[in-house]
């Protein structure tokens, strides 16, 4: 077991240990390597195109389900 003492604390938060976090928070944002304009721009057309193809997909499933349920209790 170890001698050190530990401090109690009275149930507020610390100040300085909370303005640490923040500190260390914004170090980390800074080391973090952002990609370029051109990969976003990528990324996002690939996100958005495949979003509409999924779109096109289930509005045609829907079209194809909504018939036969008609058909079947027409």
């Amino acid at each position: 077991m170890s001698n050190k003492e530990i401090k109690e604390t009275n149930g507020s938060y610390n100040k300085k240990g909370l303005g640490s976090f923040f500190r260390g928070l914004k170090a980390e944002f800074k080391r973090i390597t952002w990609p370029q304009k051109k990969d976003i721009k990528k990324a996002t057309a690939a996100v958005v195109g495949f979003c509409v193809l999924y779109m096109a997909l289930v509005g045609v499933l829907d079209a194809v389900f909504v018939n036969v349920y008609q058909m079947i209790f027409k």
